[in-house]
């Protein structure tokens, strides 16, 4: 598939052209969505209002390579608007961050593993900016760019959320079995590329 000329007619007034290029992503970006908004019918009506504002601003965007980062970008924003409407997207107390490891590993399409479950229930442990660094980031593989473009924060920061991540992810799971070699686990390699899934 030719994304950029797929742009190109869409920005022509192809819906056709600009069909194919939500079909072609359309399981990243509910899985994006999903992610943010912890149901599925929320999760549907970003999607919906997503793909409006693609239709109505298409011929902003410049680069026609860059569309799946501009409108993933598009769809993140959504969902923080709906949250913070919804008033969903607080910073998390204990009791909060108890419901939130619930909603990780309940009612989450796509966790159908134990290790994915392993994963959510760990990831629901951080902060919220570290949390959402590490998924954009090794979830969704999406680029440091793109994840400080979604967050709106500088790419440094992104690197830095995600590294403190790591590094309270890195103690909770091996802290006590490395407890002699100073919390560090020897078995994973330093750096921000510690974690894929």
């Amino acid at each position: 598939m030719n994304v950029s000329r797929l742009v190109r007619q869409a920005q022509k007034g192809n819906k056709e052209a600009l069909l194919q290029l939500i079909l072609a992503e359309q399981d990243a970006y509910y899985r994006l969505a999903y992610s943010y908004m912890r149901n599925e019918q929320d999760a549907m009506d970003v999607m919906e209002d997503m793909i409006v504002t693609l239709y109505e601003k298409l011929d902003q965007l410049n680069k026609s390579e860059a569309f799946y980062c501009w409108s993933k970008t598009i769809l993140v924003n959504r969902c923080k608007t709906v949250l913070r409407k919804q008033q969903q997207h607080l910073p998390l107390g204990e009791e909060e961050s108890a419901l939130a490891v619930a909603a990780w590993t309940e009612d989450n399409p796509y966790r159908h593993t134990e290790s994915e479950l392993d994963l959510s229930v760990l990831l629901a442990h951080l902060n919220p900016q570290q949390r959402e660094a590490i998924e954009l980031r090794y979830v969704h593989d999406l680029p440091y760019q793109t994840i400080a473009e979604m967050t709106d924060a500088p790419v440094g920061t992104i690197k830095s959320r995600i590294s403190l991540g790591i590094q309270k992810l890195k103690t909770m799971i091996g802290g006590d079995r490395y407890e002699d070699s100073g919390g560090e686990n020897p078995g994973v390699p330093e750096g921000d590329d510690a974690i894929r899934t």
